[in-house]
């Protein structure tokens, strides 16, 4: 299959490879790429390590490739453990694009010049990342808000990115078998999906209000209103949030804010998040939420989010006590269950990884470790032992490690697990509870009831395929020789195990019909026995003469 563009995204694909090849990356286009592009021979030599420049590359490339960096940065499956610290570093920061385009879209997207929808509107952008910019507005009726404004043409480029990406994955995957175990398509196909959802901002609206009603009575957090009359597939807005940085300690000291208790309330949070609700904020960064009066917590910017299934979060439980037992085999008989680790896995290797791991830190109290040291030590571990954990594992440790770096400056004190314990503690209350077993049971009961109902409607298409040849079963065999010796000497005894056995029977009823003279029929049957016996004894004497 050859890289087949049109001339719009031809001229996109000579970028990308202008700004590889000057960073050192241009053998991936001479490996991946068409044969028939001409790449220049003059090419810039890298002063810096590779996974700086190829940082410096994606943020170079815009927003497409950020995004990708970011994906990528959760997989060190996929990449050594450096590429995936790097690409932690990322900066989603653009100059801002012109106030007259703002304006355009949303007057498209909204319906009306901005002059009649705000009675307010600063040209100044708040912020400008790769995807979007944000503004300050004040509606008719008095109220501040945000408005998050998508940038112009971007879906048009983030098209044209994935198409390039899509051919670069099957091109890799035709010209280096080795790679198929990565699903690189796959991987091209799942970012896809996952960067166009967060182009559009009604998902990020929506996450808003599932956070509002997650933390519904919960006074230590407060969620910005949706304006969902001002919000579209292209424009967000969002109540506009006053309030202290959370990493600006001088100004928190001299508004007489609790740091302690901010610290006490960002935990509060987290756990809410992971043990109970499952869904969590996975861009935790400073700069994404403030301190009110009452060290009351205000979060923004809900384009990134994270989601853990009961029964992950059950299974993180699980693996969380095995850890803290120091009990090695069941965390590796853990990640199994979890089907995290591939088949035919050192099992042994990776329990001593996962030993010496947990030796590092065995004795010492829970408060004195950190998650982003525990992070980066098991980084090396998955890319080594190719652990398949999902993205949401490690956003949620980089939201962890985040959390623990930022709570760590509020009061150094402070000790997050005490905080995690109650939540833990009820989750596995709740997982081993007879409420939660008969549960289970009902649910296998169910599955196994509709495996019974089903079986008498397959078994008769099953009995079809294997009567008309349909199913066949492929065996690669290795080393061989020794087994297939072991296997003929086996065969050997049992033909002549059955051969004795006709022999002990025919005889048998010989010599009673002899002492007890019998019927005639009972003659046939020594008669039928002796020629059987005869016919085995003459298949295997030319058997054994035919194979040696």
């Amino acid at each position: 299959m050859g890289l087949y563009l049109l001339p719009r995204r031809w001229q996109r694909f000579r970028e990308i490879s202008r700004v590889l090849l000057r960073h050192g990356f241009g053998f991936l286009l001479e490996s991946a790429g068409p044969r028939w592009v001409r790449l220049p021979r003059r090419r810039a030599v890298p002063t810096l390590p590779p996974a700086h420049h190829l940082r410096l590359a994606l943020e170079e490339l815009g927003p497409t490739f950020i995004k990708l960096g970011q994906v990528l940065s959760t997989r060190p499956d996929l990449l050594p453990p450096a590429f995936v610290a790097e690409l932690t570093r990322l900066q989603d920061r653009v100059p801002p694009f012109p106030v007259a385009e703002v304006r355009r879209i949303l007057t498209e997207e909204l319906g009306a010049p901005v002059e009649e929808l705000f009675a307010e509107f600063e040209e100044e952008p708040l912020a400008a990342a790769s995807l979007s910019q944000v503004h300050a507005a004040r509606l008719k009726s008095g109220e501040e808000v945000v408005l998050k404004v998508q940038r112009p043409e971007i879906e048009a480029l983030v098209a044209t990115d994935l198409e390039i990406l899509r051919r670069l994955a099957q091109l890799a995957e035709e010209r280096f078998p080795a790679v198929e175990m990565y699903d690189l398509p796959g991987i091209v196909e799942e970012f896809g999906h996952t960067l166009r959802a967060e182009m559009d901002f009604r998902r990020e609206a929506n996450h808003a209000e599932r956070f509002r009603r997650n933390f519904a009575g919960k006074p230590y957090l407060y969620i910005p209103r949706v304006y969902w009359e001002f919000t579209t597939h292209r424009v967000l807005t969002l109540e506009r949030v006053r309030g202290l940085k959370m990493d600006d300690l001088p100004t928190l000291e001299a508004a007489g804010v609790d740091r302690h208790r901010v610290a006490l309330h960002a935990t509060e949070i987290v756990m809410q998040e992971i043990f109970q609700d499952g869904f969590f904020h996975a861009d935790p960064h400073p700069g994404n939420f403030f301190v009110l009066p009452g060290d009351i917590i205000a979060a923004v910017d809900f384009g990134m989010v994270g989601y853990l299934s009961r029964s992950l979060r059950e299974q993180l439980v699980s693996l969380l006590a095995a850890a803290v037992q120091q009990d090695t085999a069941a965390l590796v008989e853990q990640l199994l269950r979890m089907s995290l680790v591939e088949t035919g896995v050192d099992r042994e290797g990776l329990r001593r990884d996962l030993e010496r791991l947990l030796q590092a830190y065995a004795g010492r109290p829970l408060k004195e470790i950190r998650a982003a040291a525990v992070l980066e030590e098991a980084m090396p571990i998955a890319f080594r032992r190719r652990l398949r954990l999902p993205a949401e594992l490690w956003l949620l440790g980089k939201m962890l490690a985040m959390l623990e770096g930022v709570g760590t400056r509020l009061d150094p004190d402070f000790n997050p697990f005490d905080v995690a314990r109650p939540y833990a503690l009820r989750l596995l209350r709740e997982t081993t509870s007879p409420r939660a077993v008969f549960e289970r049971f009902r649910s296998a009961l169910v599955d196994w009831s509709a495996l019974l109902v089903d079986l008498p409607i397959s078994t008769p298409t099953l009995l079809s395929r294997l009567q008309r040849g349909d199913w066949t079963v492929g065996v690669e065999l290795r080393r061989t020789e020794g087994p297939l010796a072991v296997l003929d000497t086996l065969s050997l005894r049992l033909a002549l195990g059955i051969l004795i056995a006709v022999g002990l029977v025919v005889a048998a009823l010989f010599l009673r019909l002899i002492l007890v003279p019998g019927t005639w029929w009972s003659w046939l049957i020594i008669g039928v026995g002796g020629l059987a016996f005869l016919a085995l004894a003459t298949a295997l004497l030319w058997t054994l003469r035919r194979t040696g």
